[in-house]
């Protein structure tokens, strides 16, 4: 129940990781990342809420040499309302997620010792990710107290893309503890009254590949972004470094930026984007392309999938001539990032997102942030981010006249452009800031405080392990397209069967060209996409390629080889570029 004075009382648990209230080491390995700043930018925009009389976040208390005495301080304030309480959790040292599942168990019973020291108890207990999830289950159960969940990455979908890229079965298993994972996050799903997720897309496609899997109990709440360090230009962005690494590759720097913001990944799409500036004339004309995909020293030593993606932008680039169009440096700093976004709107310029998938899109709240109007694909997080902020434009990511002719959109009407940059920094305050988060937080857990919001449970029960039992995969060009009538009542039957059945299709087309035939005819993504005449596979919701299948059919590969040898037979003919890779 509330505090005596109404107010909240709310405990977050966020076991794994590096977790204190300053200096965050982000990035120093897979456990100190998003979800560690998430939860202490979560914790301490509770503590500003007037609704809220305090808030806890309980984490591992860690005693290892090798890092800060901070994460063995039981207690470290935050604020008058907030503080992050350490709870001793099996061994002292720093662990691996992976390795804490032995252990959760007896941070749990810490977890009832702490609170048996205390007047009060929560009203409510977040959890976050699995681990945290067994803890809170446990603690929910015991304290009859309703327990929230933010899974914030899913094991399914972990496993998924492990075996994708050449890990056997027993490998992860023993690596990653992933059924310990998934059958914790099974029995949270089971017991959490609400579950909070960042998109819709999110409760679709990820959760919904659980058994208990109760789309009534989520709620979208998108994280907030740190409006402190992305704001509208001030005057003095182009005294940075960053500028100057910019401006060098461009012959009229002072012409509006397009911006395109992300890692190699084949999956960003950014070269469909320089594909699309480079056949506009007006888009030339009018524009400079800017690119900042990732940072390199060597490109002979990046991976063999960011060669590609950064191989075929330049070749696009010769291609095109556009040379003193377009800029791509080689490096950037972190903090270089919101510079690089208000540079770009200082020019008057636009933010493209054309990835093929995107589930989120921080980059595009980034960018809205700082009065920068975006153009995004048309998937995912960009159409909830438009829908809720309108400022910009959805596009199909494979369709290039389309993307050059909204840029144009952009670009040229001036009196639109104001209206969208300043759609963008408010809507962003009014739906993504921290304030804005936690404002919604509150609206989305007070009725389960109050239990004036009664949950009607459906009755859910585990499947047999092996969840898809059958598959059907068909061609596309030949076996999907030739009847729409036919077309719509085999899509309805594949929808209804999902569940039980693993969906495939197998097509000679190049990825960007069967995507563009299955949105041009509604059919759902497939869970396998097999391309390119059967030299690459993916795997949903991701687009996740098979790295295995990849490396398996590179070995001894020589294209050249190939080539010479079928030039000398008659009746050959290459197919167009377009179509043409590197199998």
């Amino acid at each position: 129940m509330n505090s005596e004075d109404g107010k909240l009382n709310i405990l977050l648990i966020s076991i794994h990781g590096l977790i204190r209230g300053h200096d965050l080491e982000l990035g120093r390995d897979a456990d100190t990342g998003g979800q560690t700043k998430y939860v202490v930018e979560l914790l301490r925009a509770l503590g500003e809420r007037p609704e809220v009389g305090q808030a806890e976040l309980l984490t591992r208390r860690i005693v290892d040499p090798a890092l800060s005495e901070d994460y063995a301080e039981p207690v470290e304030q935050l604020s008058e309302a907030t503080r992050i309480i350490r709870i001793d959790c099996g061994e002292e040292g720093y662990l691996p997620k992976e390795a804490l599942w032995d252990s959760l168990d007896n941070f749990a019973d810490n977890v009832l010792d702490y609170f048996n020291s205390q007047d009060q108890l929560p009203d409510i207990i977040h959890s976050h990710y699995a681990d945290a999830g067994y803890v809170g289950t446990r603690l929910s159960h015991q304290l009859n107290i309703p327990l929230v969940h933010t899974g914030h990455s899913l094991g399914r979908s972990k496993r998924k893309r492990l075996l994708a890229s050449g890990v056997k079965r027993d490998v992860i298993e023993q690596r990653y503890n992933i059924s310990r994972r998934i059958d914790a996050e099974e029995e949270t799903l089971g017991v959490a009254e609400r579950v909070i997720t960042s998109t819709n897309q999110e409760i679709v496609e990820q959760y919904g590949m659980y058994d208990y899997y109760q789309p009534e109990k989520m709620r979208v709440v998108p994280p907030g972004t740190d409006l402190d360090k992305f704001y509208p230009p001030e005057g003095s962005e182009r005294e940075s470094a960053i500028y100057h690494d910019i401006t060098r590759f461009l012959q009229q720097p002072d012409k509006p930026i397009i911006l395109a913001l992300s890692r190699p990944d084949q999956r960003k799409n950014i070269n469909t984007l320089v594909e699309a500036y480079g056949e506009s004339e007006e888009l030339k004309q009018l524009a400079n392309l800017v690119i900042i995909a990732g940072n390199r020293d060597d490109i002979r030593d990046m991976d063999s999938g960011a060669q590609e993606v950064i191989g075929e932008i330049f070749l696009t680039i010769d291609l095109y001539d556009l040379y003193g169009k377009v800029a791509y440096p080689k490096h950037h700093h972190p903090g270089d990032v919101p510079v690089i976004y208000r540079l770009a709107a200082a020019s008057g310029g636009a933010f493209v997102n054309p990835a093929l998938t995107e589930p989120f899109g921080l980059t595009l709240i980034e960018a809205a942030a700082t009065g920068l109007p975006i153009v995004a694909t048309e998937d995912g997080g960009p159409t909830d981010i438009i829908n809720n902020c309108h400022n910009g434009y959805l596009i199909d990511p494979l369709d290039k006249q389309a993307m050059a002719e909204t840029l144009l959109k952009v670009l040229d009407d001036k009196d639109n452009w104001k209206s969208l940059a300043h759609n963008g920094i408010k809507g962003v305050r009014e739906h993504y800031s921290w304030h804005a988060h936690a404002e919604k937080y509150i609206k989305t857990i007070q009725p389960v405080v109050d239990k004036s919001e009664p949950l009607t449970r459906m009755e859910v029960k585990r499947r047999p392990m092996l969840y898809h039992d059958r598959a059907l995969f068909t061609d596309l060009d030949q076996n999907l397209l030739g009847n729409p009538d036919s077309l719509k009542e085999f899509v309805r039957v594949i929808q209804e069967n999902r569940r039980c059945t693993t969906f495939g299709i197998a097509t000679g087309r190049r990825l960007d060209s069967a995507l563009k035939m299955l949105r041009k005819y509604h059919i759902p993504l497939p869970d396998v996409l097999i391309t390119s005449l059967g030299t690459e596979i993916y795997y949903m919701p991701h687009l996740t390629r098979d790295s295995a299948w990849s490396y398996h059919i590179d070995n001894m590969w020589r294209r050249r080889s190939v080539l010479r040898v079928l030039h000398e037979l008659p009746g050959l003919q290459l197919q167009p570029k377009l179509e043409q890779s590197k199998y």
